[in-house]
């Protein structure tokens, strides 16, 4: 009987401890886990759509928008005069262009999205009611666009990253494209002959076995993603933070998406915590690398929505980022994960062989999209044998479906057929010779003119995608995109964020713009938009948003902010 008892009791304690030990091992592998993430809220998805879910609306009135940072009285009378001169302009200059951006904005869900989120939300109302931008262009050439009252303005929003080598260029591709299709017009389901050459060139670019065509970035994406998990058998996927894949859930873990991504991990980019998290879990797919972040590793795509004060900050190290992707290599080698590298955006702008020629990294997969289809819409997959397959050869029904009606569209294939064309030849071979010495030594050039001129703002560049930053701190950044506007610059919706360049710029069309950007920014200067004192630092700013935040959430404390009045309802 003792004896029984006895082994009940070790039987006991054994079973404890091993869910002891079971217990431990989860909480330590939980806590590697936290460990790789970053600390922002970029790096906590679930936190963020917590946080946006509870962030409340306010906006300042026009008693306290011009002097939220308590400006004396002289400087938020420059800043009014400013506004109201730039208005005045916009109106004026800008009048058939705005009218039909208005009259369409009530109907197009994309314009109402952009014209709200161009500046912190607090000024929005009050500049959309002032300062409106024009969304239409009727014309394109060389490195200029038109609207539609005539102004011609020196482009640098890269069309999203489609415009590379210059508008000429992509005119030149679809036109040609098709005509090249034109007896075949729009069939689908069957392949037109170019389609076949479209498919040896992009073998011979990445490197790899197979290829796909989708109809955007963010499906060839999706396919990369799906065909990881297939041929794994496991079920995450690691993106890292702040890098953007797409608007598709699983790579769009945080704000923005209405579900949670529940097999995502956000891990921190050139960290060695991510690189032990992958070398120890088991249920990695594929770790997905957007080549784009070793401009702004850990923070998400710049914009000037956010510019509540001048945190954003921007610095490419090529050598470290190539470093990192090697590491990223060793293991995902090790490990059998497909290291996916999303082109989407870098792919043909950074070397003719995007990223991985580049860093010197090669990948399992690599997706391509926006220029590679000569202008028109394209998502591209390239991959290995091995994970390209849809299908099992010992198991007849157990497939990974994907087809699209639009895949390799006449149209587009003709379109890619001009591009591959054109890329072959001697004019864009020259484009691409000392490409970093060029873009880098404009870079350089422009910074040393703001930093002569004494003006608070600065670039930070990976090649010809640019990004400007404000090292003293202000509150009223996001108002250089007007005046860079005014100047003749045409600029995306996320303003300064990100400036992207084609490759045809020349050394002329170059200065014309950093003579813009300096005469903008030195108007902006004299309007008293960059005033400050000792007082004014980036930590005083972000705790003055705090309690505003919390006024316009619980209508705790005065009716007052300590910086202005504010409008704070509670819903609107």
């Amino acid at each position: 009987m003792v004896f029984k008892e006895s082994t009940i009791t070790t039987i006991g304690y054994v079973l404890a401890g091993l869910a002891l030990a079971f217990l431990l091992r989860k909480v330590s592998v939980r806590l590697q886990l936290s460990l790789a993430k970053h600390r922002s809220l970029a790096g906590h998805s679930r936190m963020a759509r917590r946080f946006a879910s509870w962030l409340p609306f306010y906006e300042y009135d026009e008693s306290s928008f011009f002097g939220v940072d308590s400006a004396p009285p002289e400087v938020t009378a420059a800043r009014r005069a400013g506004f109201m001169r730039l208005a005045a302009l916009f109106a004026e200059r800008f009048k058939n262009t705005v009218a039909q951006t208005s009259a369409l904005a009530g109907s197009v869900s994309d314009l109402e999205f952009t014209s709200r989120y161009r500046v912190p939300f607090q000024f929005s109302g009050y500049v959309r009611r002032h300062l409106m931008s024009g969304s239409f262009v009727q014309s394109s050439s060389g490195v200029t666009v038109t609207d539609l009252d005539g102004n011609r303005s020196y482009d640098v929003t890269g069309s999203y990253g489609v415009n590379v080598f210059g508008y000429d260029f992509y005119k030149e591709c679809i036109e040609r494209g098709a005509e090249r299709v034109r007896d075949l017009g729009p069939v689908l389901g069957a392949y037109h002959p170019v389609t076949a050459h479209n498919v040896r060139r992009l073998l011979e670019i990445s490197g790899l076995d197979e290829v796909s065509f989708h109809m955007s970035g963010t499906e060839a994406v999706m396919q990369a993603v799906r065909l990881a998990r297939y041929h794994t058998q496991r079920t995450h996927l690691v993106r890292f933070c702040g890098a953007y894949h797409g608007w598709w859930g699983d790579v769009q873990p945080g704000v923005g998406n209405p579900l949670p991504a529940r097999e995502t991990y956000t891990l921190k980019d050139m960290d060695a915590a991510a690189l032990k998290v992958l070398r120890t879990r088991r249920d990695i797919a594929c770790v997905l690398v957007n080549p784009l972040q070793a401009l702004h590793p850990n923070a998400g795509a710049p914009g000037d929505s956010t510019l509540v004060d001048s945190s954003r900050q921007a610095h490419f190290d090529r050598q470290a980022y190539a470093d990192w992707l090697k590491q990223l290599r060793e293991v995902c080698t090790q490990r059998g994960i497909a290291l996916i590298f999303d082109e989407v955006f870098v792919g043909f702008r950074i070397a003719k062989g995007g990223a991985q020629e580049y860093f010197g990294v090669r990948a399992d997969m690599v997706t391509y999209g926006k220029t590679v289809a000569g202008g028109l819409p394209v998502g591209v997959l390239c991959g290995k044998h091995e994970l390209m397959r849809r299908f099992r050869d010992d198991r007849p029904a157990d497939i990974c479906f994907a087809r699209g009606t639009f895949n390799s569209h006449p149209y587009v294939m003709g379109a890619m057929y001009e591009f591959f064309i054109k890329l072959d030849s001697e004019p864009v071979h020259a484009l691409y010779r000392g490409l970093d010495d060029v873009w880098n030594g404009r870079a350089r050039r422009l910074n040393e003119r703001l930093a002569a001129a004494s003006l608070p703002v600065r670039v930070a560049n990976l090649s010809s995608i640019w990004t400007l930053y404000y090292p003293q701190a202000s509150g009223y950044n996001w108002m250089l995109q007007y005046y860079l506007r005014a100047a003749g610059l045409a600029l995306s919706w996320v303003g300064t964020g990100r400036l992207i360049f084609s490759l045809n710029y020349t050394e002329e069309d170059f200065t014309a713009v950093a003579d813009r950007i300096v005469s903008a920014a030195e108007e902006m200067r004299r309007d008293g938009w960059w005033w400050s004192d000792w007082q004014l630092t980036n930590k005083a700013i972000k705790r003055r948003v705090l309690r505003e935040l919390i006024q316009a959430r619980w209508g705790w404390g005065s009716a007052t902010s300590p910086m202005g009045s504010i409008n704070s309802p509670r819903i609107k």
